[in-house]
């Protein structure tokens, strides 16, 4: 099943605080490219009556059931890609171009 990383959880809190949506959930999307690659879209959205519903780390999930095979084991995290560059990453293995992360 997809998860939020804690700093991922942190950073979408911020975001809802920060936008006015606080207590609506995380709705996420995916789009498989011709060459296996994966775009992803995520914003705040009330929840439909067909969407699949989940909980990560505190933060409430939502999602169309088509998107459920493309983001199933995928991770959502927050990393700094350089010093002062935050960003929301999609660790995906389901993804053509995923590369999983180096540790040190």
């Amino acid at each position: 099943m997809f998860k939020v990383t804690p700093q991922a959880a942190r950073q979408v809190r911020v975001a809802a605080e920060q936008g006015g949506t606080v207590g609506m959930a995380l709705r996420l999307a995916a789009q498989q490219r011709p060459d296996g690659s994966i775009d992803y879209r995520m914003g705040f959205d009330e929840a439909t009556e067909d969407d699949i519903r989940f909980t990560s780390e505190g933060v409430q999930i939502v999602m169309a059931p088509e998107f459920v095979p493309l983001l199933d084991a995928a991770t959502l995290d927050f990393v700094e890609l350089e010093p002062g560059d935050a960003q929301f990453i999609f660790l995906n293995p389901n993804d053509a171009t995923y590369t999983p992360p180096a540790h040190n």
